[in-house]
């Protein structure tokens, strides 16, 4: 029986890499029956929200999504799809791994980096409490709970243990924000004691931010709240190649959403030279969650075959090949 799948393409290069990226699933020999679900700028214009209906039932329905980028208008209009997707389906886990591609030039070139981000995706300042107290004053509410806090921290330190990570490095500001902070830190050192195979330590976010471009192959996987989670993770996907090549996951109890975190570039849509490697990487994380470990790996080291030749890669990494020189050279190495 092939695995039922919600596909959702986005907008701008979305559709491109969503393409190239089922290409190579098909390659892999895994069946998959996609329920495709579009969701663009446009669509949710006319839907008169950030969620339509059709998206949600679709994803409730299958409990698994592959999810290409999606424009969100900035500071006007509607909110994230991401961040309703999150709360919608309650995915609390947003993991980003962080690794070094062969071949791939970057000021880190030589340093093998290889950590998990995992950040705390349903609350914080993400909660989206915010109003105006009075005319040009705005106050937003920071929502840190022990349930989430519980939830996140004890989700990175099993991850840890059946993956074979030696240590968990929780980040916060509970020197300044000693009450939230505070309570996130203290969730985070009660589950660590219940994992004594794991060393575990803590950074003040500014301190880990300036840690991680001084000495990243350092990390093993970092434990954020939402927010610092949210800026640290895309730090950290600058010291390997920027958000073209990094994988993103979101996960639940009974649902998971993997999607590429960049954005949907509209200024190159169409012109075939998008890169998909970070759905494509982002779709190795959802065959490892399907238990298609075998096909993740192969998939995997096709990747970073292409690479390491580098004679197909895209404008953004160095090469001057299009999506499709790009894919057509993953599959070959499948």
């Amino acid at each position: 029986m092939p695995y039922r799948i919600t596909l959702i393409p986005g907008d701008g290069i979305g559709p491109e890499v969503a393409e190239a990226t089922t290409r190579v699933l098909a390659a892999t020999g895994v069946a998959i029956d996609w329920e495709r679900a579009e969701l663009t700028a446009a669509i949710m214009e006319q839907a008169g929200t950030s969620l339509p209906p059709h998206v949600l039932e679709s994803l409730e329905k299958t409990g698994i999504g592959l999810k290409g980028p999606v424009t969100t208008p900035i500071g006007t209009g509607f909110k994230s799809v991401n961040v309703a997707i999150r709360k919608q389906l309650d995915l609390f886990a947003n993991v980003r791994p962080v690794f070094t591609l062969p071949g791939l030039k970057t000021r880190f070139q030589d340093v093998n980096i290889d950590m998990v981000i995992f950040r705390e995706n349903t609350e914080d300042l993400y909660s989206g409490l915010e109003h105006e107290v009075v005319k040009d004053v705005v106050e937003s509410l920071k929502i840190i709970t022990r349930h989430a806090s519980m939830r996140i921290a004890r989700y990175a330190f099993e991850y840890s243990r059946k993956n074979g990570r030696r240590k968990v490095t929780a980040v916060h500001k509970a020197n300044i924000m000693k009450l939230s902070d505070g309570l996130f830190i203290r969730c985070c050192r009660e589950v660590a004691a219940e994992y004594p195979e794991i060393a575990y330590n803590e950074l003040i976010v500014d301190n880990a931010s300036m840690q991680l471009v001084m000495r990243p192959e350092s990390f093993d996987v970092l434990l954020l709240p939402n927010l610092y989670g949210d800026i640290v993770s895309d730090l950290a996907a600058g010291l390997v190649g920027g958000l073209g090549v990094v994988p993103g996951a979101n996960m639940g109890e009974n649902h998971a959403v993997f999607e590429a975190v960049h954005g949907s570039a509209p200024d190159i849509a169409g012109q075939g030279v998008a890169n998909p490697t970070a759905l494509m990487s982002s779709a190795i994380l959802m065959l490892r969650h399907l238990g298609e470990g075998a096909a993740a790996d192969r998939l995997q080291a096709a990747i970073s075959a292409t690479y390491r030749e580098g004679k197909h890669l895209t404008r953004d990494v160095g090469g001057s090949g299009s999506t499709w020189e790009f894919t057509d050279a993953v599959i070959s190495h499948l």
